[in-house]
């Protein structure tokens, strides 16, 4: 081979290995950028559900001569009836 054409093939060779080790570097430095943002993203975004209890029976309500009287089913609930810790409902 003469050399005036191994060294464009040298020139060219080169060129390609630094275009290749380039592509993979930056690929990587992608990738790497990528999974921080995901691990990011995974710490603020909440998955969880806020859970709702269910509703259960504990007492009833009765009128009966223009006074309100409350059975309590549950004796658990007697006292937060008592400090008033309960909410009215309106009918839709």
């Amino acid at each position: 081979m003469p050399v005036d054409i191994l060294i464009p093939f040298a020139i060219l060779t080169m060129i390609t290995v630094y275009l290749i080790y380039s592509r993979n570097s930056f690929e990587k430095k992608m990738l790497q950028d990528y999974e921080e943002k995901y691990e990011e993203w995974k710490r603020h975004a909440s998955t969880e559900k806020e859970k709702k209890g269910c509703k259960r029976l504990v007492g009833l309500v009765f009128e009966e001569d223009l006074k309100i009287e409350i059975e309590c089913l549950d004796k658990n609930v007697e006292d937060r009836l008592e400090r008033g810790k309960f909410q009215i409902l309106k009918d839709m």
